[in-house]
């Protein structure tokens, strides 16, 4: 579906942005898991989080939609052996966090997923988990999948993380649940921490020193509701635009503030951005509050490699800004974006070629000169979500063309709605 954007000359509004991704994935896992029923509130309900509804139900819990939630029921810590192949569909974080509890069942189960998910790298989770004494083998060795999984009898290790990966970690940490002896799990920089907060949330046992964090086996733990905040990724959509967009201001509400999440307000701030938030309220262990974002002058910056990880995911819009602003952008330590959904990296220098914009691209670095977005520009998606919402809004004050616009729903349905909405279309 391409979808035409004409120029747009202001946003104006409040918004309250789905619910977070990583949240819900987490909190409908643990859910599963737990002993008793309960309702995950205002989950993200877009392709990756439907697509771990439906694999934990093959696992054994039921699942049902009730309005904006989910109500579940949990089977306990003893998953039931799947009678098909799990399908993944777009989700790494289901994949990777799902091979994690799967390798500590005494079950056979195999997962696979879309043609995207099928060409990114699953070693990083398989070795460890091996280590473990998980039995997993896949294409090439357990580096891609499909992946077969013969879990149980586990013993905890302690492990070096080689990359700064929340999704490597999680994964330990839920085998971690089910191994003989301790599970530690060292970080080389911060990474997001929903799973701690959601191992807290339900009493699990989680002890984090520094950068280490450790668990171990759990006793059985009863069901517990758990609310999900609003993400903060599909947010930064809209606090660029407003950024980005003469005579705009756009207050997000509800939106979690996790400072494992928000190292793109801090580069935005740099930046020059008339930016300000608050935190609020904290819901199940989660800071949530409300950001402000006026238009602004931005101007280039060299970013701190050591933000990256706590803003992985907001690249391709901190891209889009840099578009707009005066001078030039340094991006590095972005290793990690080459094997996304797409080639972040390839991706966001291509769409920046098709909008007019100077840009380099490196190994593991992006150079862009900003202020210089042509209209009438190009949006090609690559299958990519954050890459068709991102250029979607650098083209935004100027008008552009999205192809394969539907991209968008992996992780925000309402995205195309609430831009109409913000800019007096609706």
């Amino acid at each position: 579906m391409e979808r035409l954007i004409p120029p747009t000359p202001s946003l104006k509004g409040t918004l309250r942005v789905p619910g977070d991704k990583s949240v819900t994935h987490r909190g409908l896992m643990l859910g599963a898991l737990a002993q008793g029923e309960s309702t995950l509130y205002y989950p993200l309900k877009a392709g990756d989080t439907l697509s771990t509804a439906q694999v934990m139900r093959q696992l054994g819990a039921e699942i049902t939609e009730q309005g904006q939630h989910f109500h579940i029921k949990g089977v306990g810590l003893r998953l039931k052996e799947p009678g098909d192949v799990l399908d993944c569909g777009n989700a790494g974080t289901l994949m990777r966090l799902v091979a994690g509890l799967l390798s500590g069942q005494e079950t056979f189960a195999v997962l696979t997923g879309d043609a995207s998910l099928r060409r990114r790298p699953m070693g990083r989770v398989t070795l460890p988990l091996r280590q473990m004494g998980a039995r997993i083998e896949g294409r090439e060795n357990g580096q891609l999948a499909p992946l077969a999984i013969r879990g149980g009898g586990l013993r905890g290790i302690h492990y070096e993380l080689p990359v700064a990966s929340a999704q490597v970690k999680s994964a330990l940490l839920l085998a971690g649940l089910f191994a003989e002896e301790d599970t530690e799990v060292v970080e080389p920089a911060p990474t997001r921490d929903h799973t701690e907060r959601v191992f807290r949330h339900y009493g699990l046992p989680i002890e984090v020193e520094g950068r280490l964090i450790r668990t171990r086996r759990a006793e059985p733990f009863a069901a517990k509701d758990l609310t999900v905040p609003g993400d903060f990724s599909s947010a930064a959509f809209f606090i660029v635009a407003a950024l980005i967009t003469p005579d705009s201001e756009v207050t997000l509400e509800g939106v979690g503030l996790n400072p494992t999440r928000t190292g793109l307000l801090t580069v935005l701030k740099e930046m020059g951005a008339d930016l300000s938030w608050e935190v609020t309220e904290g819901q199940d262990g989660e800071p949530v509050g409300w950001i402000r974002a006026r238009s602004s002058q931005l101007r280039g910056v060299v970013v701190d490699p050591q933000l990256i990880p706590l803003m992985v995911d907001e690249v391709p819009i901190l891209a889009a800004a840099a578009a707009w602003a005066a001078g030039e952008t340094y991006i590095p330590g972005l290793e990690e974006l080459r094997v996304k959904e797409s080639d972040r990296v390839a991706a966001i220098a291509k769409n920046l070629q098709n909008l007019g914009v100077p840009v380099e691209a490196g190994p593991d670095w992006l150079r862009i000169r900003g202020g210089h977005v042509a209209g009438g520009g190009l949006v090609e998606p690559f299958h990519d979500h954050r890459i068709a919402m991102a250029f979607a809004v650098c083209g935004l004050p100027k008008g552009v063309t999205v192809q394969d616009a539907e991209w968008a729903s992996i992780s925000f349905p309402s995205f195309w709605e609430d831009l109409e909405r913000l800019a007096g279309k609706k």
